[in-house]
């Protein structure tokens, strides 16, 4: 197990709820977490998929974490037996229980044993580029918000890599402030990222620059803001997008935010009906980063400039099938705003 992190981390008692158990899960990044009695016997197993599906299911945040828990989890009595579970099927960590069922250690899989590489996708990637990032001034006023830097490479590259590395390699970058300056960039890695370019005339909004994309792409797309990075299955994604025949799939993070107040629900002549002390308030955001079918360009005005949510619901209301797939919120790393271009950073390269 990895030396920075204790054996709590993987651990929540039976009386914790969702959001709790979810905190967890971030908390050690391996999307997984264990709940045990008082006594620490493993009762169940809690995976950021058992998450997704229950709350895709209709489930809430506030329950029991049991309630969307495995409650026949796979355990080990030794690390030889860990080991060989750990490898029969892809587990990401194996209790480790003595004979009375406590947990008492983990096994989390060698380092020189995990996969290099994930599917490859082979999926078309658009990328709106366009935006003046007024939110990081003075910074933009310099540099456009693609090629402000975290660590040694700027933020567009490090999008395009993480799609590389799911075996996505054709992009399409819809570009328009300071968009010379982008162009220039990608001129000395030409023959690494192969890039169709779409020039805005003028600003699009979030996703009126789709509409320069018509007959261009005809597949299923990937579709992100440029000012995001996403850490997560996209082969998952992909699959979820079409076994469940949607239009348009929008990646949301749950959050969980504690109010640092008690908090009061009154009725009728202020009669107190409920009272909270600093509760915890959970709801799934918008990343930015979608699964689009290329039907929907034909829907997108020409040079009418459009937010993406906008299109979401026009196609909603068509009762075309618009779903949310929900990721970790650990899993999305936002860089819109100085405070989460920091944390970006933090997390990535530890400035």
């Amino acid at each position: 197990m990895n030396s920075t992190l204790s054996l709590d981390d993987f651990i929540t008692s039976d009386s914790s709820s969702l959001s709790e158990a979810m905190q967890k899960i971030d908390k050690n990044t391996h999307g997984i977490v264990f709940i045990a009695d008082k006594k620490g016997v493993l009762i169940a197993a809690l995976t950021d998929g058992d998450v997704r599906r229950y709350l895709l299911s209709g489930g809430v945040m506030n329950c029991s974490a049991i309630v969307a828990a495995n409650k026949n989890p796979k355990s080990a009595s030794s690390l030889k037996e860990a080991k060989k579970i750990f490898h029969k099927r892809d587990f990401v960590v194996i209790p480790i229980v003595d004979k009375t069922g406590k947990i008492i250690d983990l096994y989390t899989g060698d380092a020189k044993e995990q996969k290099l590489f994930r599917e490859s996708l082979n999926v078309p990637v658009v990328i709106n580029a366009g935006g003046k990032g007024s939110r990081l001034y003075p910074l933009t006023k310099v540099l456009p918000k693609p090629l402000i830097p975290v660590g040694d490479l700027p933020i567009i590259e490090l999008i395009m890599k993480s799609y590389l590395y799911n075996g996505c390699n054709d992009f399409h970058v819809i570009v328009n402030y300071k968009k010379e300056l982008i162009k220039t960039y990608f001129k000395e890695n030409e023959s690494r990222y192969n890039i169709t370019w779409y020039d805005e005339n003028e600003p699009l909004g979030t996703g009126g620059g789709l509409s320069l994309l018509k007959n261009k792409v005809n597949d299923t797309f990937f579709f992100a803001n440029c000012d995001v990075l996403l850490d997560s299955n996209y082969a998952d994604i992909l699959k979820f997008h079409k076994e469940n025949k949607n239009i348009i799939t929008m990646v949301c993070a749950y959050k969980n935010f504690n109010i640092p107040y008690g908090v009061v629900e009154i009725g009728k002549d202020g009669i107190i009906q409920e009272m909270k002390e600093k509760p915890m308030i959970s709801y799934l955001t918008n990343t930015g980063i979608y699964v689009v079918e290329p039907e929907v360009l034909d829907d997108i005005k020409d040079n009418v400039s459009i937010g993406f949510p906008d299109i979401i619901e026009y196609e909603r209301k068509k009762g075309l099938k618009t779903a949310v797939y929900p990721v970790r919120g650990n899993d999305w790393m936002d860089m819109g705003q100085f405070p989460e271009l920091e944390k970006m950073r933090n997390r990535l390269i530890g400035e």
